[in-house]
């Protein structure tokens, strides 16, 4: 497992969701209501809409494009028609800056 570091913890604010692409791949990190940091794969597995872009409540996130939602802690699909979960991915902050375990 390779720590890949995503960025500044202080960009992403509460409860919100910024786009990370590394290695051709796009990744979504979620900053929780509790200042919380986790990591998904970036794409809904619905339509590959990037999530990054969707509203983040709580520790949901919802695709912008047909409502799914998922829990961004566990990546599991809560509402149709996401019915497919996303990848998660171990994510920390060192020193202010958000890191991600890839591989």
């Amino acid at each position: 497992m390779t720590w890949v570091s995503a960025g500044k913890f202080e960009d992403i604010e509460q409860e919100g969701a910024i786009r990370f692409d590394h290695g051709g791949r796009t990744y979504a990190i979620y900053r929780g209501p509790d200042d919380s940091i986790y990591c998904t794969a970036g794409l809904c597995t619905h339509e590959a809409i990037h999530l990054a872009d969707g509203l983040v409540m709580d520790f949901e996130v919802e695709c912008p494009k047909h409502s799914g939602a998922f829990d961004y802690r566990t990546g599991e699909a809560l509402r149709l028609p996401a019915c497919e979960n996303l990848k998660t991915y171990p994510a920390e902050v060192v020193d202010g800056e958000v890191r991600v375990a890839l591989g």
